[in-house]
């Protein structure tokens, strides 16, 4: 606190007092309780502040006499520069001067008390007379005080200066070298005769032991820490001040500020803290004094500077204590006074009693808190408090405060509170001595100087004197046996004697300076204002403690705030970041969504307008004329997948080309695969972990099963996108960086086109990529697979409704999670037995196969070989998006040379049971003796250098169809193959793959579905052999006429009983227990360690090079599928056991059953122009719908007794044993109003088969042909219209369904007079015609199909292939996609124009019935396969549900079957009694149910096994 606030607050808190204490009555004692103060506390506090504001103002009084003197005196220059340096400007403007609006209170300069602290001791003592003790208490103080005051003054009057001056240095330099010696326990006294120590009362009560103590014991241990590090450096004007004031500690007075405002005795310290130095001599001569300050300047502003900032900082060093020590007793001696630590050794006692026992005396030093006080000790620590006798030193920065360990009880209230600031008085402000206000008018300097002695003393002690008389006289009873002599006789009855007779001061003066006197008083009196000062010390020091905490917990309270809004600020500020960089990422999400779907809608744009040109440009066309079509039509394998997943569909390609720039690779181009294999090896990195690890690690904690994750919903966000991702497409030969976003109902894909790589990508390969600005609606997701990509776990492949799949790669597992639970809960689709969720989606491809329920399918034959082979290809991770893991078939013949197969020859199949490499034995021994005498370290030992599936082989088999062609030439500098490595036939690549060391390639699909893979239809110019042999076609074996017998032989092998009894074997090998490990080894099946899953982690590899090589090693040395199982895989069971089973698809057993089940005759004679035979086991009316001629319709109920006949146990008294029991509202002919459609048709519709359509589940029928050119829908359970469609510009003609999917949903076409046809989506869901029911007035059609020139007559649609084969009265058939587009017109022979019939199969047949019994087989890609004539006027035809039969029948009433790939006649059945106007087959292909033009229908057994080749050569 600087000096000017010290002497504000001083004279403000005396204002207080003023008020509140001596000019009012009110009683203390309730707040002294309350603050636990002793009684009357209050008032002494009082006492300790008056005398404390009394000396302070003598002192000013003090200063004003040295500045007159100062002034007519001259010292020399030297003493007056260091003067000036000293004090600057403290002489010419005092603190209080520059404290406005503060009256100084020195009326007259040359009193000794000034009136108001006359007045204020006077109401001290007499305000609460009536308390006896403690006015007596307080009278025996003011008693010492203005006794030892008078003494004083007179001392100083009485002095000559210049004496003193001398005796102040010899002093400093006796003192210098008593302190200096560490053993002198010597009292320092000045060496020069002084009057008040010779004479003084003082003098003879110092303890000798008490200084040295003080000097020795005390200080050291409460010294600061750290004197050099001033955290609170002293003001130049605070050392001014302190250097240019000598007397200026005091021991009382420091300990004065009551804050009685809020109720608490808060003692904090005040500037001018002169007491004790004047109660010990109150005569320190000025101008000696001044005199000895100048000479060592230096000296006293170090200590000086140093005391003030008690600063609390570590380390300080013995050489400055020591120097501090030295420096502050310099000031003691240079300003005279004497130095008294106790007065009484009874008082040092019971001080030390108070105190801890380091300290042995209130002398001064400087305060630092004790470390660790005893408990319930007070540690006290004083600076500069010197007791009222002890003369203290002026100039030497004493602070009576301390730091007291506990409260005690009487001292001060610890819940007492302080503002923060106090905290600076209780540090420092005692450093900061007020200097004395200069004096306003000064008195004529001769005056001063003249007046004589007694007049100066009048002068002086007039407006005391009284007081003390008034005491003495008040007080008297009390006083005179407190003030006892030496001999215990009464000194005040003298005393008042004198004071009666006289009213002169000069008496009263020598009478207190008289020997007896002086000792009494400062025996007795004395006594009592120790006591005072030690309380008040007490005090001080329990409040400073008291604040010093107050202050540290609020500093505490205050940082712990400021940490908080510092962290506030922080966390503010960093959720402003956060979001702004969210608001910015969603911008940046909005620009990408906003371009991303400008690019989409281009792409859309551009096929929309592709689509038109090519359905106006078409030869069928509004535009087309025949040349069109004449020039090249290219055509490319469309993504579209059937059921098994095959892809057979080919589309139009608007990118084709004949390649005639492609140039044919040289045969020095090649490296031997050893070489490619050396020089790849190099790469082998610290990522590579070793393969027989990862066995363990795949056969440990594995089995757990599917449910591997909760399921859990992801919540909807609050933005449009749910999650948005970097991901790659994964394409065919294209992976293209981008950006997948999720919203809650579509999928969208962003390429990054400026990626670097992407603009690498040649142009006619994006061409074939699909989804590079993709977006796809949840509802048409409809399975998600876990996938892997360059063996890292890290892909998705999402299964669309319109039969692609799109395959992304993520950077990592978590994200994968993350994306799988933004999609909709789909799993894996239906197809596999599992539930539709997400954690199946997520689950490993051994998890999944052993939820999956289709090997138990597979081994009761309910499956194919080539369905299950494809179930384990996909579920592996094999996809058609990455050629590197193109799904893998065995190679299933070995006879490729022979002009007949006899595929009952076991000689003719493949050995399954060991891998391609091991067939041959002289090669089998050259691999297994390469894989014992393996040397090289760095890579672990295999017995293939090359994989059974690669990207390469893929593209080598496929090279002649687009877009593998164009993959082809990409990945190979645009050159085709060496024509002799070119695949080029069949035989050929046999051999090699038994004889070539590197070729051990496996098949893939396509060889048993594609045989267009086969024709080099673009005409690619693919070279010349070595044998001179031109590349064009593949040769075919010779007992495969074209690709179509090729492709239908080979899959017939594949389902034989041979391939079927060891086709497990095969599969241990690529999916299972011999994959890896020591069975792979035994079985000679180990490849390349980089084709195995987990034998690298490309994330651990941060080197992007060696990443980079890592990968393309990982491309091209192929990738083996997942491993599915770690035991033998089950084998499937054979057709014997099952013959028995009802349902079997191949029954092997000669039922030896009549042709005719039943015949059922209807009441009405009209023809059944239409059956249905929906008899699955599981709908809630299976039955056969019949409809006649005049829209009379029923429902048979169906029995389902057909698999049991003949089966042991089988007995014809069984209830039902016929399979189709009639209507019975027809039978009864009681309800027939509610089967009679009454609507009336157009009457130049002719009723046949066409015109009607039964829903899967039988409660539905559409009819067309109705007058307002609609079709309709009525209920069959109440014969009601339900819907009524309209679209057609004419009457509808016939009507199609597709085959229905689970729910029942399926595709209705309606085809009419305008030549066109719709396409429209049947909901099982709303029974009606759309999706919406609220729209079911005007449903809109999903698609308008064109192309006919006369009225549509026949359709047929197969929603498995996505197409719609429709026949107009005359022109050829055309084929549309279910999208609308038009793709080929399937042109018969010249004389087949009239189309009627058609029937298309799942497996690609398109059979078609013409005009007078002809009959054409297309395949789906628009190949005439066969045609043939027959003399019957057909009206039915049916395919089996394998494609491989056809049954036809005809107004001659014969039922034929027929081998649908080549018309060959297997069978007739007996004629019946009438034409037969419509067919259907019971679900299980067992029953035929025949409509007859009589109005009856027929049952014929039916067994398309009997007429297997297996089953006619084995059976």
């Amino acid at each position: 606190m600087s000096a000017e606030t010290a002497v504000t607050f001083l004279s403000r808190l005396m204002a207080m007092v003023d008020v509140l204490v001596f000019a009012s009555s009110l009683n203390f004692s309730e707040i002294e309780a309350e603050k636990n103060m002793s009684s009357g506390g209050l008032m002494r506090q009082c006492l300790r502040l008056v005398c404390c504001v009394a000396v302070r103002n003598c002192l000013e009084c003090r200063q004003r006499q040295r500045e007159r003197v100062n002034k007519t005196s001259l010292i020399g220059g030297k003493t007056q520069d260091a003067l000036q340096g000293v004090t600057a400007s403290a002489a010419t403007k005092t603190p209080l001067e520059n404290v406005p609006g503060n009256l100084s209170p020195i009326k007259d300069p040359d009193r000794l008390l000034q009136d108001v602290d006359i007045n204020r001791l006077r109401a001290v003592v007499f305000r609460d007379v009536d308390d006896s003790k403690q006015a007596q208490f307080l009278a025996l103080a003011v008693v010492y005080f203005i006794s030892v005051l008078m003494v004083s003054k007179y001392r100083d009057i009485l002095e000559p200066q210049r004496e003193t001056a001398r005796s102040g240095s010899q002093a400093g330099r006796n003192i210098r070298q008593e302190i200096n010696s560490p053993t002198s326990t010597v009292v320092v006294i000045p060496s020069i005769p002084h009057p008040s120590l010779n004479h003084g009362f003082l003098a003879k009560l110092i303890p000798e032991q008490s200084f040295a103590h003080s000097f020795y014991k005390e200080t050291p241990t409460v010294f600061p820490e750290n004197i050099k590090d001033k955290e609170t450096p002293t003001p130049v004007e605070d050392i001014q001040l302190e250097s240019s004031i000598p007397h200026t500690d005091s021991g009382i007075g420091d300990e004065q500020m009551p804050n009685i405002l809020n109720g608490t005795d808060l003692e904090t310290s005040t500037g001018p803290d002169a007491m004790s130095e004047l109660l010990s001599t109150l005569s320190s001569e000025v101008k000696k004094s001044q005199e000895s300050l100048t000479e060592s300047p230096s000296e006293i502003l170090k200590p000086a500077s140093s005391i003030s900032s008690i600063s609390q900082s570590k380390g300080i060093n013995v050489k400055e204590i020591l120097k501090s020590l030295v420096a502050a007793p310099v000031e003691i001696a240079e300003c005279g006074p004497d130095p008294i630590p106790y007065p009484d050794p009874a008082l040092k006692r019971e001080a030390q009693a108070i105190l801890p026992m380091q300290f042995h005396s209130f002398d001064r030093s400087v305060v630092v808190p004790v470390k660790k006080p005893p408990p319930g000790s007070l540690a006290v620590t004083t600076v500069g408090a010197a007791t009222a006798g002890s003369g203290l030193p002026p100039g030497s920065t004493p602070n009576i405060f301390a730091a007291t360990g506990a409260t005690p009880k009487s001292a001060v209230d610890s819940g007492s509170s302080s503002s923060s600031s106090s905290s600076s008085f209780v540090n420092g402000a005692t450093s900061k001595n007020l200097p004395a206000v200069q004096t306003v008018a000064p008195m004529p300097e001769d005056s001063a100087e003249n007046m004589s002695i007694t007049a100066k003393l009048e002068r002086a002690l007039e407006k005391v004197a009284p007081l003390l008389r008034e005491i003495f006289v008040d007080f008297a009873p009390f006083l005179s046996r407190t003030l006892l002599g030496s001999h215990g006789q009464e000194l005040l009855i003298e005393g008042l004697v004198c004071m009666k007779s006289s009213t002169s001061v000069v008496e009263l003066v020598m009478l207190l300076c008289s020997q007896e006197w002086q000792n009494s008083i400062q025996k007795n009196a004395g006594l009592a204002f120790i006591e005072l000062i030690n309380e008040g010390r007490l005090l001080c020091h329990a409040m400073k403690d008291h604040i010093v905490r107050v202050a540290n917990e609020a500093e505490f309270i205050l940082n712990r705030q400021r940490a908080e809004d510092v962290h506030k600020h922080a966390e503010f500020e960093s959720q402003c970041a956060q979001y702004a960089a969210d608001r910015r990422e969603e911008e940046k999400m909005c620009d990408h969504l906003i371009s991303a779907a400008k690019h989409r809608d281009h792409v859309t744009a551009n096929q929309l307008k592709q689509k038109i040109l090519n359905i106006l440009t078409n030869k069928h066309g509004a535009w087309g004329a025949v040349s069109h079509s004449q020039l090249h039509d290219f055509w490319r394998l469309d993504y579209w997948e059937d059921d098994l997943r095959r892809r057979r569909r080919f589309v139009r390609n608007a990118f084709g080309s004949t390649h005639a720039d492609a140039l044919l690779k040289a045969a020095v181009e090649y490296g031997t695969e050893e070489d490619v294999v050396k020089s790849k090896k190099t790469f082998r990195s610290q990522a590579v972990v070793n393969q027989n690890a990862e066995t363990e690690l795949m056969l440990e904690g594995d089995d757990d099963a599917v449910s591997l994750l909760q399921e859990k919903e992801i919540d909807n966000l609050a933005g449009p996108v749910v999650l948005s991702t970097p991901a790659q497409l994964i394409a065919p030969v294209v992976v293209a960086k981008g950006t997948l976003s999720i919203t809650t109902t579509e999928i969208y894909f962003e390429v990054d086109e400026d990626d670097s790589a992407f603009k690498k990508i040649d142009p006619k390969v994006l061409a074939y990529t699909e989804g590079l600005h993709g977006k796809w609606m949840f509802s048409e997701i409809r399975a998600v697979f876990s996938r892997r990509y360059l063996l890292q776990n890290t892909a998705l492949e999402v299964f669309m409704a319109n039969r692609t799949s799109v395959m992304f790669n993520f950077p990592d597992q978590a994200t994968v999670k993350k994306v799988v639970y933004s999609l909709p809960r789909v799993g894996v689709g239906t197809s596999y037995g599992l539930p539709q969720a997400r954690r199946i989606s997520l689950a490993t491809p051994r998890q999944l196969y052993k939820s999956s329920n289709m090997t138990q399918r597979w081994q009761r034959r309910e499956i194919s070989n080539f369905e299950y082979l494809m179930f384990l290809n996909t579920i592996a991770g094999r996809t058609y998006n990455d050629l590197n893991q193109y799904p893998v078939f065995p190679w299933v013949l070995t006879n490729y040379e022979s002009e007949e197969l006899d595929l009952t020859l076991p000689g003719n199949f493949r050995d399954l049971s060991k891998p391609i490499g091991a067939l041959n034995p002289k090669r089998a021994v050259f691999y297994a003796e390469r894989y014992e005498t393996w040397e090289d370290d760095q890579t672990p030992p295999y017995h293939y250098n090359t994989h059974y599936s690669t990207s390469t082989s893929t593209l080598a088999w496929l090279v002649r169809i687009e877009p593998f062609t164009t993959f082809f030439l990409n990945a190979n500098d645009g050159k085709f193959d060496h024509p002799d490595r070119t695949f080029s036939s069949v035989a050929r690549s046999w051999r090699n793959s038994q004889r070539d060391t590197s070729d051990v390639k496996e098949l893939i699909p396509e060889f048993y579905y594609l045989p267009e893979m086969f024709v080099n239809s673009n005409g690619y110019n693919l070279g010349v052999r070595e044998d001179d042999i031109v590349v064009n076609d593949v040769d075919l074996p010779p007992w495969a006429k074209k690709p179509e017998d090729f492709v239908r032989i080979n899959r017939m092998a594949l389902e034989s009983e041979f391939v079927s009894c060891q086709l497990h074997q095969w599969i241990d090998l690529i999916f299972g227990y011999k994959q890896r490990g020591p069975e792979a080894v035994r079985a000679l099946n180990v490849f390349h360690y980089l084709t195995y899953e987990g034998s690298v982690n490309l994330d651990s590899i941060t080197d992007p090079v060696l990443r980079e090589a890592m990968e393309a090693q990982i491309q091209n040395f192929g990738q083996t599928p997942s491993q599915l199982l770690i035991e033998p895989h089950p084998p499937r069971s054979s057709a014997m056991h099952l013959c028995f089973l009802p349902q079997s698809p191949l029954m092997f057993k000669d039922q030896m059953q009549q042709d005719v089940i039943m015949v059922l005759k209807f009441p009405s004679n009209s023809p059944v122009t239409h059956v249905a035979a929906n008899t699955l086991p599981h709908l809630t009316i299976p039955a056969v719908v019949t409809v006649t001629c005049s829209r009379l319709f029923a429902v048979n109920r169906w029995h389902n007794t057909v698999g049991l006949r003949g089966a042991p146990g089988y007995s014809l008294d069984q209830a039902h044993h016929l399979p189709i029991e009639m209507d019975p509202l027809i039978a009864n002919n009681s309800g027939v109003n509610k089967r009679q459609i009454t609507d009336l048709v157009d009457q130049s519709i002719q009723i046949n088969a066409h015109c009607f359509v039964v829903t899967a589940d039988n409660r539905y029928i559409l009819i067309c042909g109705f007058w307002d050119k609609s079709f309709r829908v009525y209920s069959t359970e109440t014969g009601k219209l339900t819907q009524i469609v309209f679209g057609h510009w004419d009457v509808v003609t016939c009507l199609a369904r597709s085959e229905s999917y689970i729910g029942g949903d399926c595709y209705i076409v309606s085809g009419s007079r305008d030549a066109t046809l719709l396409l429209w989506y049947w909901s099982g869901r709303h029974h009606i015609i759309g999706d919406n029911p609220n729209s079911s007035d005007y449903p809109a059609p999903r698609a308008v199909l064109t192309g006919h020139d006369h009225e549509v007559v026949c359709v047929s649609v197969c929603a498995e292939l996505g197409l719609v084969i429709s026949g107009a009265k005359e022109g050829p058939c055309l084929v549309h996609t279910i999208t609308g587009d038009l793709l080929r017109a399937l042109e018969g022979t010249e004389n087949c124009l009239y189309p009627r019939l058609i029937s298309v199969s799942s497996e690609g047949h398109c059979i078609i019935y013409y005009e007078r019994g002809r009959f054409s087989n297309f395949s789906i890609n628009g190949k005439l396969l066969a045609q043939m004539e027959i003399n019957d006027s057909t009206r039915a035809i049916l395919l089996s549900s394998d494609g491989q039969n056809l049954v036809t029948g005809g107004d001659n009433g014969v039922v034929e079957v027929w081998q649908a790939c080549d018309f060959k006649q297997l069978y007739i059945y007996p004629g019946c009694d009438a034409g037969i106007r419509a067919m259907d087959l019971s679900h299980d292909q067992r029953t035929l149910i025949t409509g007859m033009a009589s109005g009856s229908i027929v049952a014929f057994n039916i067994d398309f096994n009997r007429w297997h080749y297996e089953h006619q050569n084995r059976y």
